[in-house]
């Protein structure tokens, strides 16, 4: 068996995260580049990098920030936190200058001839000014709050993602210069609809101003009697990640609820800001603010791209993605079959959003929650979303006198107030409350029915690869396993045991639990196929996930190359593991497929010796090869063993294994390359929503 690399070594051989995740950001702007894109799709993209970015710098930039103040270097010139940062910012502004270029010189125009205008107020037609000054004086002036800057006024608190004008204005008859921050509300639409310019000599279509501008351009009336000098719009982002406490909390929602607030109030770690400013405007804010100049951004188009989330949801069909509508698997088209008898009859797999997930997953709970067969309920909830259904369901079965158990994860980051209130609104109906192992985020998919059949006690579960969320089971691609299996569901309770009270079952008959089994069990499986490859059987593994940085599982891929393992990981996110180097990991291809859904699913399979890849071990569950899943999270990961489920799993595989539209490949460097198809390639994507309509219709 070849040897495990040191870790001096194999820290050397890995690739920067941080640099891997632009570059998976990078992929995503690509969907904006590309013309085989529909024009609002692009649009969209635009946004969601934008949108991706700010989350990058909330979350991770703000936690490099933090270990790098501790260690007193944050900001030294020279020193290795220094040389990152910098390396990330040229990254950074790479990618915002292709973004700007793309949006400016090619997406605006193509807008612009398919009748949707963002118009300057120079643009404006002179009835179109007469709106927009009435919608300003009616709506918008009330709300403003120009805030001065100088002795008698501190400089104000400007909050996370927020937009702001800084204005340098003096009286007539002064020359001093005096500061005032005017912020953009944010209960408006930030993009402000105005009527068809056509008539009046105008543009005609949909068109819009940008609120920021729409200020500006009324600053007389903020500021009457004053001399405007000059306006610089500006944007911040806050940290978002907390100093750790080792003290374990007495009471984890009140401390969440306490990190919430104290969140609005950590450092700046970006500042972003458009033309028109002066050097000491921006100064003023640099000093302020207690940046330094890798913190700081010049735009060189929209300051804010999230803003274009508006256009891209523009009713016109002719210039998006065609609809999808998700199928309803045939076994649940009738209202009134019994999922409970549909699942003792066999386990079955679900595929969103190529199937319906209100149809199944909801329809689980629901009829559960209504059954009066059924005497207990248990969930995990990570994200669910404000307008979940699985609240109102898990109320009634509650009043309705059934055991609800519902473990709500309050630390689950810019989703903990929402969290939060599902929890009161549970608790409050009667519904079992926990909020997991302290120290652990709960990050498992499972939902757990005990019921009374006629022949017994039976339990029935739901082991899923995303959340129980509405309207993400829309747009990501997840799995879902429905069984009855004995062995399988009693794992399920025993991990259920595990989150509400003080169980510390270790082993588990299928189930991978983290953090448990779960790493060592993935560590055998690797070693098995290695085995299998040495004594000269079937041996291949084939990975997807979202994220892939684990040192150990990277150890051991590495050693299953080096033994002429065929690996392919289909790696959505960044992915550490460079691929394609002769000798270290040559054998192992990274794939990333980028579409218009986002892919979520993990699946993971094992040759395990079989003739047949479809014969082989598969699994599929909530955890990523991340340290964080493997060390700091409570993750399930389930087999899946029925063989026709195993072909399914086999297919889904072999088709983005295939994919020539939305694939992209990893270069050694971790650069990767998008591949180029032929004029009868789909994308993975496309070919799955075919095969699920086939299948329905076929039924």
């Amino acid at each position: 068996m070849a040897s495990e690399p040191k870790a001096d070594a194999l820290s050397d051989l890995l690739l920067d995260r941080d640099l891997a995740w632009l570059e998976f950001n990078r992929r995503v702007l690509h969907e904006a580049v590309d013309d085989r894109t529909p024009l609002l799709e692009r649009v969209k993209f635009l946004a969601i990098f934008s949108s991706n970015l700010d989350e990058f710098f909330m979350k991770r930039i703000g936690e490099l920030k933090l270990k790098w103040e501790d260690e007193g270097n944050g900001q030294v010139a020279g020193s290795s936190a220094y040389r990152h940062l910098l390396r990330l910012r040229e990254a950074v502004q790479a990618l915002l200058a292709l973004q700007a270029d793309v949006y400016t010189n090619r997406i605006r125009p193509e807008l612009q001839a398919r009748g949707v205008h963002l118009l300057n107020w120079g643009e404006l037609s002179a009835p179109q000014r007469d709106a927009a000054s009435q919608f300003f004086r009616k709506n918008v002036f009330p709300v403003l709050t120009p805030l001065a800057v100088d002795p008698g006024h501190p400089f104000p608190f400007i909050s996370n993602l927020s937009t702001s004008l800084g204005i340098l204005l003096h009286h007539p008859d002064a020359s001093e210069r005096l500061f005032a921050r005017v912020k953009v509300p944010d209960v408006f639409p930030q993009l402000v609809p105005l009527p068809d310019g056509a008539a009046d000599g105008g543009v005609s279509g949909y068109c819009f101003i940008r609120l920021l501008d729409l200020i500006q351009n009324h600053l007389d009336q903020l500021f009457p009697g004053m001399v405007v000098a000059s306006v610089m719009p500006f944007r911040i982002t806050r940290n978002a990640v907390l100093e750790s406490d080792d003290e374990p909390p007495e009471n984890l929602a009140e401390t969440v609820r306490a990190e919430i607030l104290q969140r609005r109030f950590q450092k700046v770690v970006r500042l972003e800001y458009g033309a028109g400013g002066t050097p000491a405007q921006l100064q003023l804010l640099v000093r302020k603010l207690d940046l330094g100049d890798l913190d700081l951004y010049q735009s060189p188009a929209e300051l804010d791209f999230t803003d274009l989330f508006a256009i891209a949801s523009l009713n016109l069909p002719e210039l998006r993605d065609p609809p999808w509508q998700p199928v309803v698997p045939p076994e649940l088209e009738d209202e009134e079959a019994d999922i409970f008898a549909l699942i003792r009859a066999g386990d079955f797999l679900v595929h969103h959003p190529y199937e319906s997930f209100s149809a199944t997953v909801e329809r689980f709970i629901r009829t559960a929650a209504e059954d009066p067969k059924v005497l207990a309920i248990k969930m995990t909830v990570y994200r669910v979303g404000a307008d979940t259904p699985f609240l109102d369901a898990l109320i009634r079965a509650a009043e309705a006198g059934k055991q609800v158990a519902c473990l709500v994860e309050v630390t689950a980051r810019f989703d903990e107030q929402q969290n939060l209130v599902m929890a009161r609104a549970l608790e409050k109906a009667g519904v079992h409350v926990v909020y997991g192992v302290v120290g652990l985020k709960t990050h498992s998919k499972l939902a757990l029915v005990v019921r009374q059949d006629e022949d017994g006690l039976r339990c029935y579960a739901h082991i899923g690869t995303g959340n129980y969320h509405v309207k993400t089971a829309r747009l990501y691609t997840d799995l879902g396993l429905f069984t009855c299996n004995p062995e399988l569901t009693a794992d399920v309770v025993n991990l259920f045991h595990y989150l509400t009270g003080h169980s510390r079952k270790r082993d588990y008959t299928k189930l991978l639990v983290a953090p448990v089994n779960m790493r060592q069990r993935f560590l055998e499986l690797i070693d098995r196929e290695i085995a299998h490859r040495q004594a000269g059987r079937p041996a291949r593994i084939i990975a997807k996930m979202n994220q892939l940085e684990d040192p150990q599982i990277i150890a051991a891929l590495l050693r299953a190359s080096q033994a002429a393992v065929e690996i392919d990981l289909i790696v959505r996110g960044f992915c550490v593991l460079p691929s394609g180097l002769a000798g270290v990991s040559e054998h192992i291809r990274v794939e990333s497929i980028i579409g218009r859904f986002l892919e979520h699913a993990r699946i993971f399979h094992f040759r395990n010796g079989a003739a047949e890849p479809a014969a082989g071990e598969f699994y599929i569950g909530s955890a990523d090869w991340m340290t964080r899943n493997l060390s700091s999270r409570v993750e399930a990961i389930a087999p899946v063993e029925a063989e026709p489920l195993r072909r399914r799993l086999w297919e889904i595989l072999e088709i983005m294994l295939r994919d020539r539209r939305q694939a992209w490949d990893m270069r050694s460097d971790g650069v990767y390359t998008q591949r180029q198809p032929g004029p009868a390639d789909f994308g993975s994507q496309q070919t799955l929503m075919d095969l699920t309509r086939q299948r329905a219709a076929a039924d």
